[in-house]
């Protein structure tokens, strides 16, 4: 199976994603816009994950491969093959898929426990009932058609969502390392103005490494929850 995914900056990659994919024996390609705008085509493809990064999806002026990568992951979504959204990556999907992304009231900028909302069905991702989770995104989004909330928090409505069984975005990050949050940190430390969301620096860096362990074993449950629930199209 081969994995694509779409980097916006130098300072977030795949984190434990990577690793996660190269253990189940899979094949990871990529495309780093802050480099090269070019895609590949969605049949080339089985698996669609798109990072964060610090710029807005409405940044088209200064970003203009933000108009090609919109109309790309939406191609992909409609392919119907499993695609994975964080953060502006999930904002990406939302804005591609008819919803509205915007600034939020607030940033939220630390580790923040999220809640699951229900969803009535079995057909969704089921997140822990509340779990403490890493977040660095001050932009928030309507829902586009057909998705379905399936986290909240107190900062921020739409942590995340689901549309069908392939598409899942996420407003948080769970594939955080240690090294991660660093590149972070230093990349984007002007940011860290403490507020009720947003931590100190050395409160962001201070987590045990068995917070990020969590966080980096809910990420493999999303990413098996994908496979698993389009395993007909690999097997």
């Amino acid at each position: 199976m081969r994995v694509h995914y779409l980097q916006h900056v130098p300072f977030e990659g795949l984190g434990s994603i990577e690793s996660w994919f190269q253990n189940a024996g899979h094949e990871i390609t990529s495309t780093k816009l802050h480099e090269s705008a070019e895609l590949p085509s969605p049949n080339e493809i089985d698996f669609l994950v798109v990072m964060g990064g610090p710029m807005s999806i409405n940044d088209e002026d200064q970003f203009p491969w933000l108009v090609l990568e919109k109309k790309f992951v939406r191609n992909v979504v409609e392919s119907g093959k499993p695609v994975l959204g964080i953060c502006l990556g999930a904002q990406l999907i939302a804005s591609a898929m008819g919803g509205k992304v915007y600034q939020h009231s607030v940033k939220e900028i630390g580790w923040f426990p999220v809640r699951s909302v229900s969803s009535n069905t079995d057909s969704t991702f089921a997140f822990p009932e509340s779990v403490e989770v890493f977040h660095w995104h001050g932009e928030t989004f309507s829902l586009p058609p057909g998705a379905i909330r399936i986290a909240e928090s107190d900062g921020c409505e739409n942590q995340a969502f689901q549309i069908g069984r392939a598409v899942i975005g996420i407003q948080f990050h769970l594939e955080t390392t240690p090294e991660s949050a660093r590149e972070l940190v230093a990349n984007c430390r002007d940011e860290l103005i403490p507020s009720r969301y947003v931590q100190r620096e050395e409160d962001i860096l201070s987590k045990s490494l068995e917070s990020y362990r969590a966080i980096n074993q809910l990420m493999g449950d999303v990413l098996s929850y994908l496979l698993e629930e389009n395993c007909g199209r690999f097997f």
